[in-house]
Parts: structure tokens; sequence; C-alpha cells
């Protein structure tokens, strides 16, 4: 009896230990987790990087809405990870801490400004440098035109006229409007600038973002801190047109798009129109023309289609507007640079449902069933 007893626990000592051999494989292969990242295999985390390299630049969602977000001193790598998983700003904590170790980062105890459209390898680089005592969290909405995004920097002690002055200072135009000699840029020198017609303003080039600003910020600071971030985020790869008609036509993206997705295929409408000769025929543009102060973007009717008489009127005047009419996002200028691919020529609100989605047509004859369906007409 006595040496059965000892074979049983031998054996069932045996079996524990593989029990616990088999758990830790498991933590190590498959990312349970159980601790902090000092103990995560070099060898094993390299591999699964190597495998989740795309998943390192793939946001959460499009939801820009600020989340602040706090890393406590001693905070341990897992417990942050775990914090930003329950915030819904990462999918994957184990790919987190992955890469926080593998690139030797040091998280800082302090307090950050984050958001879904952020990728974990944008928050791990973010949360190296927190929030100092006498910074600033400024954030400027995608969409907004100059004036907005001045009444914005004002309320952050920002000279609002001395912003507008800068932001309007026009160019002299296209390298090829002034001979060999490249274009001024006016105020700002970067090479995107130097696409704008003459007497464009920096309407459209205003990167629309969440920024971490000193208190004592000027206005050219800022502006300059708008302007570097979009030469960061924009890029041109597959460009078939001029940059500037580009952010013109992705500022009438963005006023007119309350959906991400729906964003390319709002913007192939419009290319197709354009390559169709047909006119533009976009609301906000004349929303635009119209705009006063405390009422940047007012109602309007269809007698404004033909009684605003002004360029930026698309019902009246062919082709793209003389400029930007908002500022906007990353999403809506992709959307411009890769629309959809659809023959769709018409859209409209959407009335059956309460999400901001459009009914798209390629005929005129599909576009007025759908504009009676929802008017009766």
């Amino acid at each position: 009896m006595s040496r059965f007893i000892l074979r049983l626990m031998v054996f069932l000592t045996a079996l524990a230990f593989v029990g616990v051999a088999g758990w830790l494989i498991y933590d190590l292969i498959l990312g349970l987790q159980v601790s902090d990242l000092s103990d995560l295999d070099g060898a094993a985390r390299k591999a699964y990087l190597n495998t989740h390299q795309t998943d390192l630049d793939r946001p959460m969602g499009a939801d820009k809405t600020s989340v602040t977000f706090v890393v406590e001193p001693g905070e341990t790598g897992r417990a942050v990870a775990e914090s930003l998983y329950e915030l819904g700003l990462i999918k994957d904590r184990r790919l987190f801490r992955s890469y926080v170790s593998e690139e030797g980062l040091t998280i800082e105890a302090g307090e950050y400004i984050l958001d879904q459209t952020m990728t974990p390898r944008q928050i791990a680089q973010v949360l190296q440098h927190s929030l100092a005592a006498d910074e600033i969290v400024f954030t400027i909405p995608e969409g907004r035109r100059l004036e907005e995004i001045a009444d914005l920097a004002a309320g952050i002690g920002i000279d609002r006229a001395e912003f507008m002055a800068l932001a309007t200072a026009p160019a002299s135009g296209r390298p090829e409007d002034v001979g060999e000699t490249p274009a001024d840029v006016g105020e700002f020198d970067y090479a995107f600038l130097r696409d704008r017609p003459a007497g464009a303003t920096l309407e459209g080039y205003l990167f629309p973002d969440t920024y971490r600003l000193p208190e004592d910020v000027s206005a050219r600071d800022l502006i300059e801190r708008m302007l570097t971030n979009f030469d960061a985020k924009v890029s041109l790869d597959g460009a078939g047109r001029p940059l500037y008609d580009v952010v013109v036509l992705a500022s009438i993206v963005e006023r007119e798009a309350v959906l991400a997705d729906e964003r390319p295929t709002i913007a192939s409408v419009y290319i197709n129109r354009l390559d169709s000769g047909i006119k533009l025929d976009a609301d906000p543009t004349i929303q635009y023309a119209l705009g006063q102060p405390g009422d940047w973007w007012p109602q309007i009717t269809i007698d404004h289609y033909t009684s605003v008489n002004s360029p930026w009127n698309t019902y009246l005047y062919a082709d793209l507007p003389p400029s930007p009419i908002s500022n906007p996002g990353q999403a809506s200028i992709q959307a411009v640079l890769a629309p959809a691919d659809t023959y769709y020529i018409f859209f409209l609100r959407d009335c059956d449902a309460n999400d901001g989605s459009h009914l798209f047509a390629v005929s005129a004859e599909e576009h007025m069933a759908n504009y009676a369906h929802c008017y009766g007409e």
C-alpha cells in the first residue's frame, strides 16, 4: 500500500508539473496575459510581432472623441495594456505589450489624450511623454472653416485677428503661373502649399486633430503645428489630380458625409460628375458662400440654388469651387484619393434612416424615384 501511495504521489506531482508547463506555454504562444512585459520570451515575442505587423497600424475605430488616459506611477505594462483594452483603445493586449517591450519603450506615468483612431503603434509612442502641467489640449474637429478654427483658437487665448491674418495671407500662385521662380507660399514655407493658385489662403490645410500646446502658444505656432501635421498625415500616393483640387473636393466630402464608410462613395459621385462635365450641385458650397459670424453653415432652400450668385455656388458654376470650403480630415482626403468604384451620379439623404446615410443613384430616373419616395413629389 505504501508503494502504491508513493507512486501515486509521484504521478500527481508529474501531472501538476506538466499542467503548469502547459499553462506557461499557452501564455507564451497564445498570449494569455499572466505576467508583465519582462517575462515575454524574446524569440516568441518577435515571432508574434512579425505575424501581427498590420494590426499595429490598424486603429480600433473612427471615433475621434478624446479619452483622458492616466498612467499611475509604478503601473505595470500589463496593467496599462489592460486599461487600454477596457477603454476600447486597443484590441490585442499581448501585441501592445510585445511591441512596447521589443522597441524598448518606457511608458511614462502621467496624463494622456487618446482616441480610437490612433493605432497601437501610435498609442505606444504617445505614452512616452505625458502632458505637462502647463500644456493645453486643443481639438479641431473635421469640417470646420477658417473662421470657426479662429474662434476655437481664441478660446484658448490666441489672438483671433492675428490668426486670421496669417491664415488668409494669399499665395502668389502656382509655380507655372510665376515663371521659373517657385511660387511664393505666403507666410509658411511648405512644399505642398506651392500647389495653391494665386490668392489662395490656408483654408483646407489646417489639419483637424487634437494638439498638445504650451500655455503661451501663439497663432503662428499653432498654424505651424497644423501644417506640419498635414504634411505628416497626407500622402499623395496614387493621386491623379493636383493636391489643391484633392483638398477642395475633400472639403466638400467632409461636409456631406455623416457616416465614415460613405465617404469613398460620396467622393465617387463628385468625381463621376467632374469627369462627366456635370455640375457638382453640392449644398455645402452654397452654405459656405452664405456663411456669416454666428451662423457659418446656414440652412438653405431650393431657391438658393439659383439666387446665390457666387463662384462657390456649384449649382450655377461648373467644376470645382475656387477654394476649399472647410478643413477636411484624413479620411475625407483619402476618400478622394481612393474613391469607391461606382457609376453613381446622384445621392440624397435617406429619409428612412436616422443615421445620416444616403440613397445613391446612377440615373436621373432612379434619383427622382428616391426623391419622390422621400418627399412625395
